[in-house]
C-alpha cells in the first residue's frame, strides 16, 4: 500500500496539477517517516519540473487531513533507550522539519485540503502552504501539552504570529480551533465546504496558466467560496475573546495558567480547554513560554533550528515519552509528570532543553 497516492491532473493548457493524498485512515493519516520521505521526494522533484503548475495534499478519508505524527513509532524508539539521546528521534524530527520548511518556501502554489482533524505534525504541514483550505468539519490544534511535548513544526514561528497572544492560549490548552477560528488566526486562508473539493479540481483542470498560478488559484478558490460563505461555523476565539484577552492579561505565566485554571464555565469548548491545561505537563507550558519569547527575534529557519535541538532534548529527558504512553500506549489517561505545577518546575530543566545540541556548522538543518 502506498502511504501517499499521487494522481496527475492535465489543465487545459497542458499543465499538471499534481493531487497528493496521504494514504493512512485508520491512522487518520498520521505522519510517518515513509510519507515525509515520500512528499520530500517528490516536492523537490515537481520544484524543478516546469509543467507542474500546483500541487493538491489532500488525504483519504473524511475524519482527519492529518491528525499529527506517527508518535507511536517514537515512543518505541526512546523507550529503547530511556532518557538519551535516540537517533531515530533527531532523524524523524530532522525530516518533519525539513518537509514543512521546503513547504514554508516552495516555489509553486500548494493547497493544503485542511478537512477534519489537523493536528500537530498535520498543522506543520498546512501551516507554510500558499493556500491553506479549511472546511466546516476542520478541527485544528496543537494538542502537545497533552503528550509532555511542546507545539513544534515551526509553531514557534507562527503561533508568535498570532494576535492577542492567542498563541500562548492555543499551546497551553490544546483548544480546537473551527474553520472561523483558523481564518482569525492566520493560519488558514479560505473556507469550502468539504464536497466542493472536486469542483475545486474542476475549475483548476480547466483553467489556464499564462499567468501567476497562486493569483489564479486563489481567484479560483474565492469563486467556488462565494457559494459556500453562509456556512461558516461562528469562531470560538472571536466568541469568547473578551474573556480571553481577559486571561491572558497576565505578566507571568503562572498568572496565566491560573487564571485559565480558575475559569468558572459550563461553556463546552472552554471547559475542554481547561481541561486539557488541566491535565497537561507541566514542563510543555514553561517550554512553550519560553520558545515564545525567545521566538520572537528568530527567523523561520531558526525557528526550526530551536525545535529539533528542543525535541530531541525532550526526547532524552522522559516526559515526552511518558505522555504518549498514557495517552497512546497503556492508554491509562495517568501520565505521571516530572513536575506537578508550572510553579515547582526547575528552572534547570528547561534550561537544559534549550542548551543547544549543535552549532551553525554541524546543525542537521543547516542546509535549509
Amino acid at each position: 500500500m502506498s502511504v501517499v497516492i499521487y494522481q496527475e491532473h492535465q489543465t487545459r493548457d497542458g499543465k499538471k496539477l499534481i493531487q497528493a493524498t496521504l494514504n493512512s485512515e485508520k491512522s487518520l493519516n498520521a505522519l510517518s517517516q515513509p510519507m515525509i520521505e515520500s512528499l520530500l521526494t517528490h516536492l523537490n522533484l515537481w520544484q524543478d519540473d516546469d509543467s507542474v503548475v500546483a500541487i493538491l495534499l489532500d488525504s483519504v478519508g473524511d475524519k482527519a487531513f492529518c491528525a499529527g505524527g506517527d508518535i507511536v513509532e517514537l515512543y518505541h524508539a526512546m523507550a529503547q533507550q530511556p532518557n538519551q539521546s535516540v537517533h531515530y528521534v533527531e532523524q524523524f524530527f530532522t525530516m518533519e522539519y525539513s518537509l514543512d520548511y521546503l513547504i514554508h518556501t516552495y516555489s509553486k502554489p500548494i493547497i493544503v485540503w485542511g478537512n477534519g482533524f489537523v493536528m500537530g505534525g498535520g498543522l506543520g504541514l498546512m501551516a507554510g502552504a500558499s493556500h491553506r483550505v479549511v472546511t466546516e468539519r476542520s478541527r485544528v490544534a496543537m494538542p502537545e501539552v497533552s503528550i509532555g511535548l511542546y507545539p513544534d513544526v515551526g509553531a514557534t514561528y507562527f503561533l508568535n504570529n498570532m494576535p492577542d497572544r492567542l498563541g500562548l492560549f492555543l499551546g497551553l490548552t490544546a483548544a480546537q480551533m473551527n474553520a472561523s477560528d483558523c481564518l482569525k488566526v492566520k493560519l488558514a486562508d479560505h473556507f469550502l465546504l468539504h464536497q466542493q473539493k472536486q469542483q475545486l479540481i474542476s475549475a483548476i483542470v480547466g483553467a489556464t496558466f499564462d499567468c501567476d498560478p497562486a493569483l489564479k488559484i486563489s481567484e479560483l478558490i474565492e469563486i467556488i467560496a462565494k457559494e459556500s460563505i453562509s456556512e461558516l461555523p461562528q469562531g470560538n476565539i472571536e466568541s469568547h475573546q473578551e474573556l480571553l484577552n481577559e486571561v491572558l492579561s497576565g505578566q507571568t505565566l503562572l498568572e496565566v495558567v491560573n487564571a485559565i485554571k480558575s475559569l468558572r464555565t459550563e461553556d463546552k469548548w472552554l471547559s475542554k480547554a481547561q481541561s486539557s491545561l488541566n491535565r497537561g505537563s507541566a514542563i510543555s507550558a514553561c517550554i512553550l513560554e519560553r520558545q515564545l519569547l525567545v521566538g520572537q527575534k528568530l527567523s523561520l529557519k531558526e525557528c526550526f533550528e530551536l525545535e529539533l535541538s528542543l525535541s530531541v532534548r525532550c526526547g532524552e529527558l522522559g516526559e515526552f515519552r511518558e505522555g504518549v504512553r498514557a495517552l497512546l500506549i497503556e492508554k491509562d489517561n495517568k501520565p505521571q509528570w516530572i513536575f506537578e505545577h508550572v510553579n515547582d518546575v526547575d528552572s534547570a530543566v528547561i534550561e537544559q532543553l534549550f542548551n543547544p545540541i549543535w552549532n551553525e556548522y554541524n546543525h542537521p538543518l543547516k542546509a535549509l
